[in-house]
Protein backbone atom coordinates (compact mmCIF):
# COMPACT_ATOMS: atom_id res chain seq x y z
CA UNK A 1 0.00 0.00 0.00
CA UNK A 2 1.31 3.06 -1.00
CA UNK A 3 2.42 6.12 1.06
CA UNK A 4 1.22 8.87 -0.91
CA UNK A 5 -2.12 7.83 -1.04
CA UNK A 6 -2.66 8.82 2.46
CA UNK A 7 -1.30 12.57 1.67
CA UNK A 8 -4.24 15.84 1.25
CA UNK A 9 -3.98 19.44 1.23
CA UNK A 10 -3.74 21.69 3.57
CA UNK A 11 -4.32 25.57 3.67
CA UNK A 12 -2.13 26.92 6.23
CA UNK A 13 -4.70 28.77 7.84
CA UNK A 14 -6.50 25.97 9.15
CA UNK A 15 -3.59 24.82 11.09
CA UNK A 16 -5.04 25.33 15.09
CA UNK A 17 -2.06 27.28 16.99
CA UNK A 18 -4.30 28.35 19.60
CA UNK A 19 -6.73 26.64 20.87
CA UNK A 20 -10.75 27.32 21.61
CA UNK A 21 -11.60 29.98 24.32
CA UNK A 22 -13.79 27.04 25.89
CA UNK A 23 -12.72 23.08 25.65
CA UNK A 24 -15.61 21.82 24.53
CA UNK A 25 -16.56 24.66 21.90
CA UNK A 26 -14.69 23.11 19.50
CA UNK A 27 -16.51 21.99 16.63
CA UNK A 28 -16.97 17.86 15.97
CA UNK A 29 -16.94 16.19 13.10
CA UNK A 30 -19.52 12.84 13.39
CA UNK A 31 -18.51 10.31 11.34
CA UNK A 32 -20.69 7.12 10.67
CA UNK A 33 -17.83 4.32 9.39
CA UNK A 34 -20.21 2.27 7.82
CA UNK A 35 -22.05 4.30 5.82
CA UNK A 36 -19.67 7.32 5.21
CA UNK A 37 -22.40 9.79 6.36
CA UNK A 38 -21.42 13.24 8.28
CA UNK A 39 -23.02 15.60 10.43
CA UNK A 40 -21.67 19.05 11.68
CA UNK A 41 -22.08 19.14 15.32
CA UNK A 42 -19.66 21.04 18.44
CA UNK A 43 -17.80 19.05 20.84
CA UNK A 44 -20.65 19.28 23.87
CA UNK A 45 -22.56 17.62 21.66
CA UNK A 46 -20.79 14.14 21.99
CA UNK A 47 -23.21 13.93 25.30
CA UNK A 48 -26.04 12.72 22.79
CA UNK A 49 -23.45 9.93 20.92
CA UNK A 50 -22.99 8.02 24.34
CA UNK A 51 -25.55 5.46 25.57
CA UNK A 52 -25.58 4.44 28.79
CA UNK A 53 -23.93 1.32 28.64
CA UNK A 54 -20.99 2.55 26.61
CA UNK A 55 -17.40 2.79 28.02
CA UNK A 56 -14.82 5.55 27.33
CA UNK A 57 -10.86 5.07 27.88
CA UNK A 58 -8.72 7.77 28.24
CA UNK A 59 -5.28 7.85 28.07
CA UNK A 60 -4.41 9.91 31.62
CA UNK A 61 -0.68 10.48 30.78
CA UNK A 62 0.69 14.22 31.55
CA UNK A 63 2.69 16.02 29.42
CA UNK A 64 6.56 16.83 30.24
CA UNK A 65 8.05 20.63 30.33
CA UNK A 66 10.66 18.38 27.64
CA UNK A 67 11.84 21.67 26.10
CA UNK A 68 15.54 23.17 27.52
CA UNK A 69 17.79 25.04 26.86
CA UNK A 70 21.69 25.31 27.37
CA UNK A 71 25.03 25.57 25.76
CA UNK A 72 28.26 23.94 25.00
CA UNK A 73 31.30 24.99 27.45
CA UNK A 74 32.40 27.29 24.55
CA UNK A 75 29.00 28.81 24.82
CA UNK A 76 27.41 27.58 21.97
CA UNK A 77 23.62 27.21 22.44
CA UNK A 78 21.91 24.00 22.79
CA UNK A 79 18.31 23.44 22.59
CA UNK A 80 16.76 19.84 24.22
CA UNK A 81 14.01 18.21 23.93
CA UNK A 82 13.76 15.23 26.84
CA UNK A 83 12.20 12.30 25.34
CA UNK A 84 12.07 9.68 27.81
CA UNK A 85 13.07 10.16 31.71
CA UNK A 86 15.08 6.30 32.48
CA UNK A 87 15.92 7.47 36.11
CA UNK A 88 15.90 11.16 38.14
CA UNK A 89 19.20 11.71 36.51
CA UNK A 90 19.18 10.64 33.27
CA UNK A 91 17.24 10.77 30.04
CA UNK A 92 17.09 10.74 26.35
CA UNK A 93 16.80 13.59 24.40
CA UNK A 94 16.67 15.12 20.90
CA UNK A 95 19.43 17.99 20.58
CA UNK A 96 19.13 20.75 18.38
CA UNK A 97 22.72 22.82 17.68
CA UNK A 98 24.69 24.05 15.17
CA UNK A 99 27.01 21.86 15.60
CA UNK A 100 25.99 18.62 17.96
CA UNK A 101 28.28 18.06 21.25
CA UNK A 102 30.84 15.08 21.40
CA UNK A 103 30.05 11.90 23.21
CA UNK A 104 31.97 11.81 26.68
CA UNK A 105 31.40 16.10 26.55
CA UNK A 106 29.79 18.32 29.36
CA UNK A 107 27.35 20.51 28.82
CA UNK A 108 25.43 23.20 30.61
CA UNK A 109 21.68 22.66 30.86
CA UNK A 110 19.74 25.75 32.23
CA UNK A 111 23.37 26.28 33.96
CA UNK A 112 23.35 22.72 35.70
CA UNK A 113 26.09 20.57 34.71
CA UNK A 114 25.24 17.16 32.29
CA UNK A 115 27.53 14.74 30.70
CA UNK A 116 26.48 13.70 26.95
CA UNK A 117 26.89 9.57 27.57
CA UNK A 118 25.80 8.33 24.04
CA UNK A 119 23.80 8.26 21.04
CA UNK A 120 21.56 5.71 19.34
CA UNK A 121 18.56 5.86 16.67
CA UNK A 122 18.90 10.21 17.16
CA UNK A 123 18.65 10.17 20.66
CA UNK A 124 20.92 11.55 23.16
CA UNK A 125 21.78 9.52 26.66
CA UNK A 126 22.21 12.54 29.27
CA UNK A 127 23.25 12.36 33.21
CA UNK A 128 23.03 14.87 35.05
CA UNK A 129 25.13 15.96 38.00
CA UNK A 130 23.21 17.65 40.38
CA UNK A 131 19.65 18.19 40.10
CA UNK A 132 16.97 15.54 38.99
CA UNK A 133 15.33 15.73 35.38
CA UNK A 134 12.03 16.09 36.98
CA UNK A 135 13.80 19.33 39.23
CA UNK A 136 15.17 20.40 35.89
CA UNK A 137 11.92 20.42 33.99
CA UNK A 138 9.38 21.51 36.64
CA UNK A 139 11.89 24.60 37.34
CA UNK A 140 13.12 25.64 33.73
CA UNK A 141 11.15 23.55 31.05
CA UNK A 142 8.69 25.04 28.07
CA UNK A 143 6.06 23.05 27.04
CA UNK A 144 7.02 21.15 23.80
CA UNK A 145 4.65 22.42 21.47
CA UNK A 146 4.13 20.59 17.62
CA UNK A 147 6.59 22.16 15.14
CA UNK A 148 3.82 23.15 12.94
CA UNK A 149 1.93 25.29 15.65
CA UNK A 150 5.37 27.91 14.58
CA UNK A 151 5.10 29.90 18.20
CA UNK A 152 6.95 29.49 21.54
CA UNK A 153 4.93 28.04 24.33
CA UNK A 154 3.31 30.83 26.12
CA UNK A 155 1.67 30.81 29.77
CA UNK A 156 -1.79 29.32 29.27
CA UNK A 157 -0.13 26.72 27.27
CA UNK A 158 0.27 24.83 30.87
CA UNK A 159 -2.98 24.04 31.26
CA UNK A 160 -4.60 23.74 27.65
CA UNK A 161 -1.90 21.70 26.32
CA UNK A 162 -2.69 19.09 29.32
CA UNK A 163 -6.09 16.93 29.76
CA UNK A 164 -8.28 17.62 32.66
CA UNK A 165 -7.71 14.40 33.80
CA UNK A 166 -3.92 14.12 32.69
CA UNK A 167 -2.29 12.28 35.77
CA UNK A 168 0.78 10.89 35.18
CA UNK A 169 4.06 13.00 33.38
CA UNK A 170 5.59 10.86 30.84
CA UNK A 171 4.37 12.34 27.45
CA UNK A 172 6.46 14.60 24.85
CA UNK A 173 3.13 15.40 23.12
CA UNK A 174 -0.45 15.84 24.48
CA UNK A 175 -3.18 12.77 23.80
CA UNK A 176 -4.87 15.47 22.25
CA UNK A 177 -8.64 13.91 21.48
CA UNK A 178 -8.75 14.36 25.34
CA UNK A 179 -7.99 18.34 25.54
CA UNK A 180 -11.24 19.04 24.40
CA UNK A 181 -13.31 17.11 27.56
CA UNK A 182 -13.89 19.59 30.57
CA UNK A 183 -14.84 17.83 34.11
CA UNK A 184 -18.24 19.06 33.18
CA UNK A 185 -18.48 17.29 30.44
CA UNK A 186 -17.06 14.26 32.13
CA UNK A 187 -19.34 14.39 34.74
CA UNK A 188 -22.72 14.48 32.25
CA UNK A 189 -21.63 11.75 30.58
CA UNK A 190 -21.32 9.48 33.60
CA UNK A 191 -24.93 11.05 35.09
CA UNK A 192 -25.75 9.10 31.08
CA UNK A 193 -24.51 5.36 33.04
CA UNK A 194 -21.42 5.60 30.67
CA UNK A 195 -18.41 4.50 32.41
CA UNK A 196 -15.05 6.08 32.34
CA UNK A 197 -11.59 4.19 32.48
CA UNK A 198 -8.20 5.08 31.69
CA UNK A 199 -5.05 3.57 30.41
CA UNK A 200 -1.65 5.41 29.91
CA UNK A 201 0.54 5.38 27.19
CA UNK A 202 3.32 7.89 26.88
CA UNK A 203 3.62 9.79 24.01
CA UNK A 204 6.88 9.96 22.37
CA UNK A 205 8.08 12.44 19.75
CA UNK A 206 7.86 10.01 16.91
CA UNK A 207 3.94 10.32 16.61
CA UNK A 208 4.54 13.75 14.29
CA UNK A 209 7.09 11.98 12.02
CA UNK A 210 5.31 11.42 8.53
CA UNK A 211 6.25 7.95 6.77
CA UNK A 212 8.98 8.23 4.90
CA UNK A 213 8.87 4.18 3.04
CA UNK A 214 7.61 4.65 -0.37
CA UNK A 215 5.00 1.69 0.97
CA UNK A 216 3.77 1.96 4.15
CA UNK A 217 4.70 -1.79 5.35
CA UNK A 218 7.61 -0.93 4.75
CA UNK A 219 7.43 1.81 7.94
CA UNK A 220 9.55 1.18 11.42
CA UNK A 221 6.99 1.96 13.82
CA UNK A 222 8.18 3.79 16.42
CA UNK A 223 7.51 2.06 20.17
CA UNK A 224 5.48 3.61 23.03
CA UNK A 225 5.34 2.23 27.08
CA UNK A 226 1.34 1.33 27.65
CA UNK A 227 0.15 0.42 30.75
CA UNK A 228 -3.34 -1.57 30.23
CA UNK A 229 -4.69 -2.20 33.59
CA UNK A 230 -6.69 -5.94 34.74
CA UNK A 231 -9.15 -3.27 35.76
CA UNK A 232 -9.55 -1.69 31.80
CA UNK A 233 -9.73 -4.92 30.72
CA UNK A 234 -12.76 -5.95 33.36
CA UNK A 235 -14.76 -3.34 31.76
CA UNK A 236 -14.20 -3.58 28.47
CA UNK A 237 -15.13 -7.22 28.69
CA UNK A 238 -18.31 -6.40 30.67
CA UNK A 239 -19.12 -3.59 28.27
CA UNK A 240 -19.26 -5.99 25.67
CA UNK A 241 -21.24 -8.61 27.41
CA UNK A 242 -24.00 -6.07 28.09
CA UNK A 243 -23.90 -4.84 24.19
CA UNK A 244 -22.48 -1.89 25.12
CA UNK A 245 -19.71 -0.15 22.51
CA UNK A 246 -16.08 0.59 24.03
CA UNK A 247 -15.04 4.65 22.63
CA UNK A 248 -11.44 5.31 22.97
CA UNK A 249 -10.64 8.62 23.26
CA UNK A 250 -7.63 8.99 21.07
CA UNK A 251 -5.32 7.22 19.11
CA UNK A 252 -3.29 6.58 22.05
CA UNK A 253 -5.86 4.61 23.58
CA UNK A 254 -7.20 2.85 20.25
CA UNK A 255 -3.34 1.56 20.49
CA UNK A 256 -3.10 0.52 23.69
CA UNK A 257 -6.57 -1.43 23.94
CA UNK A 258 -5.60 -3.10 20.61
CA UNK A 259 -1.76 -3.82 22.08
CA UNK A 260 -3.93 -5.52 25.06
CA UNK A 261 -6.09 -7.64 22.69
CA UNK A 262 -3.75 -8.51 19.91
CA UNK A 263 -4.04 -12.02 20.52
CA UNK A 264 -8.05 -11.51 20.18
CA UNK A 265 -8.60 -11.47 23.79
CA UNK A 266 -7.75 -7.89 26.13
CA UNK A 267 -5.13 -9.11 28.80
CA UNK A 268 -3.49 -6.79 31.11
CA UNK A 269 -0.30 -5.27 29.39
CA UNK A 270 2.52 -3.20 30.65
CA UNK A 271 5.52 -2.66 28.29
CA UNK A 272 6.22 -1.22 24.96
CA UNK A 273 4.43 -1.56 21.99
CA UNK A 274 4.94 -1.25 18.46
CA UNK A 275 1.41 -1.52 16.98
CA UNK A 276 0.90 -0.25 13.89
CA UNK A 277 -2.41 -0.45 12.80
CA UNK A 278 -3.58 0.35 8.64
CA UNK A 279 -5.99 -0.26 6.63
CA UNK A 280 -5.94 -4.63 6.28
CA UNK A 281 -5.83 -4.43 9.97
CA UNK A 282 -8.46 -5.73 12.25
CA UNK A 283 -9.32 -4.54 15.91
CA UNK A 284 -10.26 -6.55 18.55
CA UNK A 285 -11.46 -3.72 21.42
CA UNK A 286 -12.62 -0.46 19.76
CA UNK A 287 -16.26 0.11 18.92
CA UNK A 288 -16.12 4.10 18.43
CA UNK A 289 -12.81 6.79 19.03
CA UNK A 290 -12.60 10.06 19.25
CA UNK A 291 -9.93 11.83 17.60
CA UNK A 292 -8.84 15.57 16.06
CA UNK A 293 -7.34 15.74 12.60
CA UNK A 294 -3.50 14.01 11.11
CA UNK A 295 -1.31 15.07 9.43
CA UNK A 296 -0.68 13.70 5.82
CA UNK A 297 0.61 10.52 5.68
CA UNK A 298 1.19 10.03 8.98
CA UNK A 299 0.77 6.84 11.05
CA UNK A 300 -2.36 8.47 12.93
CA UNK A 301 -4.31 9.13 9.50
CA UNK A 302 -3.93 5.22 8.37
CA UNK A 303 -5.01 3.80 11.90
CA UNK A 304 -8.11 6.19 11.14
CA UNK A 305 -8.41 4.49 7.85
CA UNK A 306 -8.06 1.18 8.82
CA UNK A 307 -11.13 1.66 11.68
CA UNK A 308 -13.38 3.43 8.63
CA UNK A 309 -12.12 2.87 5.32
CA UNK A 310 -9.69 5.48 3.14
CA UNK A 311 -12.26 6.56 1.44
CA UNK A 312 -14.52 7.40 4.61
CA UNK A 313 -11.07 8.99 5.82
CA UNK A 314 -10.91 11.13 2.58
CA UNK A 315 -14.11 12.43 2.38
CA UNK A 316 -14.67 13.38 5.48
CA UNK A 317 -10.97 15.17 5.62
CA UNK A 318 -12.44 17.01 2.46
CA UNK A 319 -15.52 17.96 4.16
CA UNK A 320 -13.17 19.08 6.77
CA UNK A 321 -11.11 22.01 4.73
CA UNK A 322 -14.24 22.72 3.13
CA UNK A 323 -15.98 23.79 5.95
CA UNK A 324 -12.92 25.05 7.62
CA UNK A 325 -12.18 23.20 10.57
CA UNK A 326 -9.07 23.63 12.54
CA UNK A 327 -6.68 21.04 12.45
CA UNK A 328 -4.04 19.40 14.36
CA UNK A 329 -3.27 19.56 18.09
CA UNK A 330 -5.66 22.42 19.33
CA UNK A 331 -7.54 21.61 16.29
CA UNK A 332 -11.48 20.56 16.09
CA UNK A 333 -12.13 16.74 16.71
CA UNK A 334 -13.98 13.54 15.03
CA UNK A 335 -16.30 11.18 16.18
CA UNK A 336 -16.22 7.76 14.13
CA UNK A 337 -18.84 5.65 15.12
Amino acid sequence: MKTEIFDYQLPEKLIARYPTKERDHSRLLHLNRQSGALQDKYFYDIVDEIQGNDLLVFNNSKVMAARLFGQKPTGAKLEFLVEKVLDEATFTSHIRANKAPKLGSEVLIENHKAIVLEKAQGLYTIKLDDITIWQLMHEYGHMPLPPYMKREDESFDVERYQTVYSKLLGSVAAPTAGLHFTKALLRKIEQKGAKLAYITLHVGSGTFKPVQAEDITAHQMHSELIDVPKSVCDLVNETKAKGGRVIAVGTTSVRSLESAAISGAIKPFYGESDIFLYPGKTFNVVDAMVTNFHLPKSTLIMLVSAFSSLDNIKKAYEHAVNNEYRFYSYGDAMFIS
